[in-house]
């Protein structure tokens, strides 16, 4: 078989299942005029149905966070985070326990953050769970990962206590204890060190430093200070180490814990059974089932004969 053959079989099997589709759809217009009673009947139900899962008190909605992660691993991030996944391991002294046995809070999900530029700045956050691993260009940040879980309504009230209890659950983990404070006394003497090449490449620039026995010069190199010897001022090498040194500043005030939240915890404005949607579910729903129900009343005779048989 050549391509134009393969190309040929795979349009025939397409056109098949229109074909079978529309039959389909043939069908269940004809049952719905037949038996109009019975889908409308069918259907109605269905309406309430989608305004009772609707209801302002059952609205439910998705609330997302950025967590960082101080040292830990995304394995060990990962053995923390499971329980929440399946609250039956959860130990019943966890600080997140209470919300989770009485159901105020579920359906915890972890989505990877998205780093296109390579620059160490989330981009985006793959929702989809589109990004894969082998993909050079949306690179997902190994220190940075999107937290999500459902709340109804009725407790939105308590998302700051829930933040709080789940911040101490994943920071209570001991593997994540100790790759933390590897972590922060390792950051600590990076800063530190960084502070003292910034020193150092200020005194370049400073006129006290040159006073006034190193002439300056221009070339096409740039501008420099000559005197006993060259010292060249790089000013783009100084602004990188002044936004690096800013950047490691701001890692070192966020290191508190293992884990953190650059933002508190935020939620969706769209809920995710909201009437619009629930109608459209509901309605298709009960039509495919009031049509199941009429071939079968429709066929009522065939199917008695063949249970008899």
């Amino acid at each position: 078989m050549n391509f134009f053959d393969l190309c040929v079989a795979c349009g025939r099997a397409i056109g098949r299942a229109c074909v079978a589709l529309w039959h389909v759809l043939e069908r269940m217009i004809r049952l719905t005029y037949r038996y109009w009673y019975i889908v409308i009947t069918i259907l109605a139900l269905a309406i309430g149905c989608a305004l009772y899962f609707s209801r302002r008190e059952n609205l439910m909605f998705r609330v997302n966070a950025v967590a960082m992660l101080n040292g830990a691993s995304m394995q060990q991030f990962d053995q923390a985070y499971a329980p929440l996944k399946s609250y039956q391991l959860l130990p019943p002294e966890a600080p997140i326990g209470q919300y989770l046995f009485t159901k105020k809070v579920f359906n915890f999900k972890t989505f990877r953050v998205i780093d296109v530029m390579d620059d160490g700045t989330a981009d985006y956050i793959d929702f989809k769970h589109k990004i894969k691993a082998t993909d050079t260009v949306n690179v997902p940040m190994n220190d940075r990962l999107c937290l999500q879980f459902c709340i109804k309504e009725r407790d939105m009230a308590l998302v700051p206590e829930i933040e709080q209890a789940l911040l101490a659950t994943l920071n209570s983990d001991a593997a994540m204890q100790q790759s933390y404070g590897i972590y922060l006394k390792n950051l600590r003497e990076q800063v530190a060190f960084d502070h003292r090449q910034a020193v150092k490449l200020d005194s370049l620039t400073s006129a006290y430093y040159f006073q006034n026995s190193l002439p300056a010069v221009s070339d096409s190199h740039g501008f420099y200070f000559s005197g006993d010897r060259r010292v060249r001022l790089f000013l783009k090498d100084i602004y990188k180490q002044q936004a690096h040194l800013q950047m490691m500043d701001y890692r070192l005030q966020l290191a508190t814990a293992p884990v953190v939240l650059e933002n508190h915890f935020a939620v969706d404005a769209k809920p995710k059974n909201d009437r619009r949607t629930c109608l459209i579910l509901f309605l298709l729903m009960g039509w495919f089932g009031a049509c199941l129900l009429a071939g079968i009343i429709d066929r009522r005779k065939e199917i008695s004969a063949w249970l008899k048989a």
